[in-house]
């Protein structure tokens, strides 16, 4: 069967799964101005997972036949454990008319393509600040996603951050670093903030301070495009207080520990999946 592109604006988005990782998207397409709310739908009985997405203007509909009926592009957004009984339930309605999408981590496309019944399926690991748009996303393509296909999805996950197209191989290594990543800064801003507090700051200040310049320094690395070992010399004077501060951190082995937990995260991610 020949396999029409629809353009993302004029294309209608259903959510297998009403979380909060289905709302974020929902959520930065209608705020991006990528969809408008008429075009997506979910379907929910929790009366306040309904209500998060009928806030924003999106039909919730009954049961997820309904939504699936209805949709051009559907995203399964249930938890891992659960993905193949939706899937199978749902199987006789997912035709390859209709563009299939997983968010599910450690869920791998020969599985997800072959509980389908084809091969018209995306694989795609965000991460939580989709919440305020700035998910780092990664897709890897089916056997029959078409280019146009992927393009669509990037339009989609774009207006919730960035995304990146990567074989599904990395997919393990990508979990240890962006799906898992977020905890290890939380955990670096709290102890900044902590130590801010230990250096005589009062707690509130220390840990907007501590935010603030996680934020100022990432956003310095993506937009100057310079090495983050050149970005540090910068800020590092002979002598001075940065490079004592540095001088600590590397006497507690603070990049080997970060290493570390990226690489044991991936490694718990393969057995997982």
């Amino acid at each position: 069967m020949e396999i029409i592109p629809i353009p993302v604006d004029k294309c209608n988005v259903g959510f297998i799964g009403a979380g909060k990782m289905a709302e974020s998207i929902a959520r930065g397409a209608v705020r991006s101005g990528v969809l408008p709310p008429s075009r997506i739908r979910t379907a929910h009985s929790n009366p306040a997972r309904r209500a998060a997405f009928e806030s924003f203007g999106v039909n919730v509909l009954s049961r997820n036949q309904d939504v699936l009926e209805e949709s051009d592009v559907v995203i399964f957004s249930v938890k891992p454990q659960v993905v193949k009984e939706v899937i199978l339930q749902l199987k006789p309605l997912l035709s390859t008319k209709k563009l299939l999408v997983s968010v599910a981590a450690g869920v791998k496309l020969k599985d997800l393509q072959e509980w389908a019944g084809h091969c018209r399926f995306i694989r795609v690991m965000p991460n939580t600040p989709a919440a305020v748009g700035d998910a780092a996303s990664v897709m890897s393509m089916g056997g029959a996603a078409t280019e146009e296909d992927g393009d669509l999805i990037s339009k989609l996950f774009g207006s919730v951050g960035k995304i990146w197209k990567a074989d599904e191989k990395y997919f393990d290594a990508i979990t240890g670093l962006s799906g898992s990543g977020p905890a290890y800064i939380y955990l670096a801003i709290e102890a900044l903030a902590d130590g801010g507090v230990a250096a005589g700051l009062p707690r509130d200040l220390a840990l907007n301070l501590a935010s603030q310049t996680v934020l100022g320094a990432a956003s310095m690395a993506i937009s100057t495009g310079k090495h983050p070992g050149q970005l540090k010399d910068d800020v590092t004077s002979p002598g001075g207080t940065t490079i004592t501060g540095i001088h600590e951190l590397e006497k507690g082995g603070f990049r080997g520990t970060l290493m570390n937990a990226v690489v044991a995260a991936a490694k718990r991610s393969r057995e997982l999946s």
